[in-house]
């Protein structure tokens, strides 16, 4: 069954700080209980990244920045670079069609650190970005009749937890699955539209011609300015990400 692309974002509560998913056409939020309160001083931003200082957009395509959801440690932005990314090595399928799917994740990857500094790191625990080749779970949708839902099969899903590190400070990670029925230019479109959330842009796009358009469409488009307009805008926001916490008041 064909299904929109990455139209569900949502979240892992982690054991430190549960967080809340952005409240998107198919996602339900998790209302976290222990967030509020655990920080010691208001969300602040960060320095822009000099790959995002320099941009301009010397034809003001504009941006979807109004879609984007903040949550509740405020925008979803790195601040310490490079952004690590571990891509799963496949060993269960021979091995043209394993280096095909690396390489390809990898083109994306390479795309999106034109705009913010990422690395490929060999080993999952050192990463801060985690892309898996797996099926995603299946999305429950309530039918017309009564008592009854459909599953309908999904594409790719995005997830992301909090954690404090040893410092105290306030961290958080992402897991990305791409379903293995992503081939070609489908698989590009698809990790180059993941990225873009596990990056910071935490919403979509209603236009088909930018990368993270809500839905899967027949020619991919690249990265596009908007799109670059719209995480330049999330990296200027107020976030408790990379800010100390009060190991007191967290239960930490």
């Amino acid at each position: 069954m064909s299904t929109a692309l990455l139209i569900v974002l949502t979240n892992l509560p982690s054991n430190a700080i549960p967080v809340t998913s952005p409240s998107l056409r198919l996602a339900k939020s998790q209302e976290g209980q222990h967030a509020q309160g655990t920080l010691t001083s208001p969300p602040k931003p960060h320095p822009l990244p000099p790959t995002l200082l320099q941009w301009q957009d010397s034809t003001n395509n504009g941006d979807y920045f109004s879609q984007v959801t903040s949550t509740q440690v405020g925008y979803l932005v790195w601040s310490q670079f490079p952004v690590r990314v571990y891509v799963e090595p496949l060993k269960a399928v021979n091995s043209k069609q394993a280096e095909e799917w690396v390489n390809t994740v990898l083109q994306a990857v390479q795309e999106w650190s034109v705009y913010l500094p990422l690395t490929v790191v060999k080993q999952p625990e050192d990463a801060d970005i985690t892309i898996v080749r797996k099926a995603p779970p299946l999305q429950i949708f309530p039918n017309s009749t009564p008592n009854s839902e459909i599953p309908r099969a999904r594409s790719a899903q995005t997830t992301y937890e909090v954690y404090v590190s040893k410092n105290n400070l306030l961290f958080h990670r992402f897991t990305i699955l791409l379903s293995p029925s992503q081939t070609s230019q489908y698989l590009l479109a698809a990790t180059r539209h993941e990225l873009g959330h596990a990056l910071g842009i935490w919403g979509h796009s209603s236009l088909p011609t930018d990368a993270l358009y809500f839905s899967q469409v027949r020619n991919p488009p690249p990265i596009s300015p908007r799109d670059v307009n719209t995480l330049k805008r999330v990296y200027e926001q107020p976030t408790s990400l990379g800010w100390s916490v009060d190991s007191r008041r967290s239960g930490f």
